[in-house]
């Protein structure tokens, strides 16, 4: 693509531009798997004001329904419904090809609707933003088994087909040409699971797209501790008596154990000794996230959403990725620790790859920091400055 190889790094904290911002609260993202910290700045009013940006262009939401939908393990659903979220519109060159589209996927157990937040597309999609909906069509998806698309829940339960990551990224491609009519993206990004399909994106679909930015993620078969937890939530849901084998008519009680589990992934031990310094506030606090997560989770839905992740593994894929990459991960995220070495190493094997580890601050939430543009947002930028394309005038068809 005519830029120079993008060199692996261990970076230190980004830049911060216009107010200094600092986290004063620990806000819990019900939709996703981590937590999101609310921001604070305080600089004069006339200055605040002048730095407000104008709020993003109202959100469309929509269904794209696929007949007969194969997935890899041989299944076929009658009906899969994926459910997704845009803002903006597409703008298309003379060739007819889409140039300022941006594909972002959620985490495990989440929804695009959770980009909505302030702390996330409040800190990319307002006016003079980096993905400005104005100028950008940025395009939200429910994966398969999540939001408001099609999921076991809804009633085919255990009989609901055996999905992957594979056939999750295959109906987010379908969705952005046959629904969208999107022929190309400016803009992979992803967090957490979304992270890991935004890998698979890029040695699946190598010309699609002009940049990719997976987040809290790492391109190699799930194994390991992070294995061991994904079976042992599965296992906490399939080994409680009251799960019927899915035919439940509540939630059983197995799903707490699972949700146990779920905390420890994502957790940061550093934020939650913040949060929480005596032991009464430290069960409080277990008790709010207990109930939280027990109100928006179904039991079948998880073990469906933590399988999905059981063929995973781009590593011998990651040669023929040909855009620009950056992997952006916090070095306080117990799913994806540094220790491993694993991106130190993979990352050599892609073209124009360039591995950032965020260092352990007090704006950092650990896993969760995926979610918090205002920490990796001018590393964003300057993948979408190395990754501009030349003018696209005269090119012809899509990428």
């Amino acid at each position: 693509m005519g830029h120079a190889p993008l060199h692996p790094t261990h970076l230190p904290p980004p830049r911060r531009r216009g107010a200094v911002l600092c986290i004063s609260t620990l806000v819990v993202n019900l939709a996703g798997l981590a937590g999101l910290a609310g921001l604070v700045s305080a600089p004069s009013p006339a200055a605040a004001a002048a730095a407000v940006p104008a709020p993003p262009l109202a959100p469309t939401e929509a269904d794209c329904t696929f007949h007969d939908f194969k997935f890899a393990s041989g299944e076929v659903l009658p009906e899969l419904r994926l459910h997704y979220i845009t803002l903006g519109h597409p703008a298309r060159d003379a060739a007819g090809v889409v140039r300022n589209a941006v594909l972002i996927l959620h985490g495990t157990t989440g929804s695009g609707s959770a980009f909505l937040a302030e702390t996330f597309g409040g800190k990319l999609f307002g006016r003079g933003q980096l993905l400005d909906a104005a100028t950008h069509y940025i395009v939200l998806p429910d994966g398969i088994g999540t939001g408001k698309s099609s999921r076991p829940s809804e009633g085919l339960h255990m009989r609901f087909p055996k999905y992957t990551y594979d056939d999750m990224v295959r109906a987010q491609f379908r969705l952005l040409t046959e629904c969208l009519d999107v022929n190309h993206l400016r803009l992979v990004m992803g967090t957490s699971m979304g992270g890991m399909h935004t890998w698979v994106w890029a040695y699946t679909h190598p010309d699609f797209m002009d940049a990719l930015m997976p987040l809290a993620s790492l391109p190699v078969e799930i194994a390991g501790r992070n294995r061991m937890l994904r079976k042992m939530i599965v296992d906490s849901i399939e080994s409680d008596p009251e799960w019927r084998q899915g035919e439940y008519s509540a939630q059983p009680r197995g799903l707490v154990s699972a949700i146990h589990v779920l905390l420890f992934m994502v957790s940061s031990p550093l934020q939650w000794q913040t949060e929480a310094p005596t032991r009464m506030q430290a069960e409080a606090l277990l008790a709010r996230l207990i109930q939280r997560y027990s109100s928006i989770l179904d039991a079948n839905d998880v073990i469906y959403q933590f399988e999905a992740s059981r063929d995973y593994d781009p590593l011998p894929h990651l040669g023929e990725i040909r855009a620009p990459l950056y992997a952006v991960n916090s070095a306080d995220d117990q799913i994806n620790p540094p220790e491993l070495g694993i991106l130190d190493q993979a990352i050599h094997r892609v073209a124009h790859g360039r591995y950032i580890l965020l260092p352990i601050t007090p704006q950092t939430r650990g896993h969760g920091t995926h979610s918090l543009p205002a920490i990796w947002g001018n590393y964003l930028e300057e993948l979408l400055a190395a990754s501009e394309p030349p003018a696209a005038a005269g090119r012809g068809g899509a990428r």
